[in-house]
């Protein structure tokens, strides 16, 4: 028996699914949110964030470590405006902190 399959791309097979494209769609929304900040965001301390998901007027950004999620919620108020200069309707930024996995 003779199987032919096709091959689709990410956005080929989002174009057929709405549930996917709006999950691409808020994925892409979130990590062009923490390109907007990231200049506000100490270098050494940029690989340590990472975006989330933006519920409403909330944005959460996930974070590897206490110290980190410490530091950014400094900056939170610096952020919020940036976000907002930029278009987005933010209030809020929710910092969640990875728990890493031994």
């Amino acid at each position: 028996m003779i199987r032919r399959t096709t091959t689709f791309t990410l956005l080929q097979a989002a174009d057929g699914s709405p549930t996917l494209a709006g999950l691409l769609a808020r994925a892409r929304d979130a990590s062009e949110r923490l390109k907007a900040v990231e200049e506000l965001i100490p270098k050494d301390m940029r690989a340590a964030v990472q975006p989330g998901p933006a519920d409403g007027d909330v944005w959460c950004v996930l974070v590897n470590g206490s110290a980190a999620a410490a530091k950014l919620r400094q900056l939170a108020p610096m952020i919020v405006a940036r976000l907002k200069a930029r278009g987005w309707e933010v209030a809020t930024l929710r910092i969640k902190v990875q728990q890493t996995r031994r």
